[in-house]
């Protein structure tokens, strides 16, 4: 079972992956920091510089992940069909 769920689209997530490099993921709630960046590495074939993570009020678990310098993070999004 995957503990990436879907990726977030918003306006303020768009701005992230185009200025920080950030893609922001709803990820399981039982995930923890490395678990998804294994994840996250092994679907996309990424290097992961680091991984936020964010409760919404008991609702959902967003991960906010820092894509290396090497690679863009708009790519993932346009494979996602974010942008």
């Amino acid at each position: 079972m995957s503990i990436l769920f879907y990726p977030i689209a918003t306006e303020k997530a768009i701005n992230m992956i185009e200025r920080n490099n950030v893609i922001t993921y709803v990820v399981d709630f039982r995930a923890t920091k490395p678990q998804i960046k294994k994840e996250f590495e092994d679907v996309f074939k990424v290097k992961v510089e680091k991984v936020n993570t964010e409760i919404e009020l008991g609702t959902r678990k967003r991960a906010f992940i820092r894509i290396g310098k090497s690679f863009k993070a708009s790519d993932i999004a346009l494979k996602l069909k974010l942008v």
